[in-house]
């Protein structure tokens, strides 16, 4: 996460308030370009005109340096509340997010993603929820959380905040990407559930502060959503609900699709049952959507906070943390209190590498929090 205003900041920041330049603009400009810095190095030049689709009101506001208020200020309200940027190609951009088509060039954040949430699923749905459903989306975080995985929702009032309620609960961590600025407290009722969300993981959205909650800014903040996810479960939606909207940029973006049946003729039952009819992956537990996700895991890239372990085999992808940890697990059930006293790790990290572990294919989670090792390869 950026912490200081240096001249790269400056630029992607000048680029981010410059009126009637959206993220697609600003995208074909590093495109054309090859940089930020380059970027805006040229927009006096005549080869700003050959940046395609760029509006004639955008580059008289790149021509002129025109922002839609001055960076220092942006930069000193972002600061002041602990908050910072996170650019594309910056070495903490989301890996997830950076692959889908359009990734935002810019995101506001509460505090930088870390390399776990690479393992992450993002739970969507009804804001008019009922008791079942949200009784259900918080059990279901909840197990994902202790699994090791990420929640991703939109902070919005029903599924979305028993998505972040549930992940709190298993003690996991949740990331909310917001339709508004990061210091627009919406939805109101919320204000709570925001400040734990931000001590359990992080908000993040593309808008300047400042920015209005606008309906038409959620379904461009949807396929942020999925875009941090590796799959998009939705629970309970009517037909025409902006969840669905999330499940669509979840398939352009490659991601699996995931729905929870719910009562016949129930109008809350409408989106899931249709894209279960699509094609989508029924959800009853948490294991459904692990077992959907398992070849979508990158190879681990967690911290090394152990020392390195023996070497292993080129076939087999693993970090230092998880092979150390595999030195902790053998053929009997194994604790993860054992294991985190005997890695010397805490217990959030041990749970990440555990689950990436798991869906690998070499661990085996058992019921009480045992693990124990399934191949000999390493």
């Amino acid at each position: 996460m950026r912490t200081e205003l240096d001249k790269n900041t400056r630029v992607w920041l000048s680029l981010k308030l410059t009126p009637e330049l959206g993220n697609i603009s600003i995208l074909r400009l590093l495109e054309c370009f090859g940089s930020a810095e380059a970027a805006w190095a040229a927009r006096t030049s005549a080869d700003l005109d050959s940046v395609p689709g760029l509006r004639r009101e955008a580059k008289a506001a790149l021509r002129a340096g025109r922002t839609i208020r001055p960076v220092e200020k942006e930069w000193r309200a972002l600061r002041e509340r602990g908050w910072g940027l996170i650019c594309l190609g910056d070495s903490d951009y989301p890996e997830n997010l950076k692959s889908i088509p359009d990734p935002p060039a810019v995101l506001y954040v509460t505090s930088a993603p870390e390399l776990r949430d690479l393992v992450a699923v993002a739970v969507v749905g009804s804001r008019c929820a009922s008791p079942m459903g949200l009784v259900f989306t918080e059990k279901l975080c909840a197990d994902l959380a202790r699994r090791g995985v990420t929640v991703v929702s939109g902070l919005a009032l029903g599924i979305d905040s028993a998505a972040h309620r549930g992940a709190i609960k298993g003690e996991g961590r949740t990331l909310a990407v917001l339709g508004c600025g990061l210091d627009v407290m919406y939805p109101r009722p919320n204000v709570d559930l925001r400040r734990e969300v931000m001590e359990h993981g992080a908000l993040l959205t593309e808008f300047q502060l400042g920015t209005p909650p606008l309906a038409g800014h959620f379904p461009q903040r949807n396929r942020i959503i999925s875009g941090l996810a590796l799959g998009v479960v939705v629970v309970e939606a009517t037909a025409k609900s902006g969840s669905l909207i999330t499940a669509r940029c979840a398939l352009e973006q490659g991601r699996e699709v995931f729905a929870v049946p719910g009562m016949a003729r129930s109008v809350l039952s409408q989106g899931p049952h249709l894209l279960l009819r699509q094609g989508a992956t029924l959800v009853e537990t948490a294991d459904d959507i692990l077992e959907q996700i398992r070849p979508m895991i990158r190879p681990s890239t967690l911290p090394v906070d152990v020392q390195a372990a023996a070497p292993t085999p080129s076939s087999v992808e693993l970090s230092s943390v998880e092979a150390a940890l595999l030195k902790c697990l053998g053929d009997e059930p194994v604790h993860v209190d054992r294991v985190c006293r005997e890695s010397g790790l805490n217990v959030s990290l041990v749970t990440a590498t555990l689950l990436a572990l798991e869906l690998k294919g070499l661990v085996r989670q058992m019921p009480g929090k045992y693990f124990m090792r399934l191949s000999e390869r390493v």
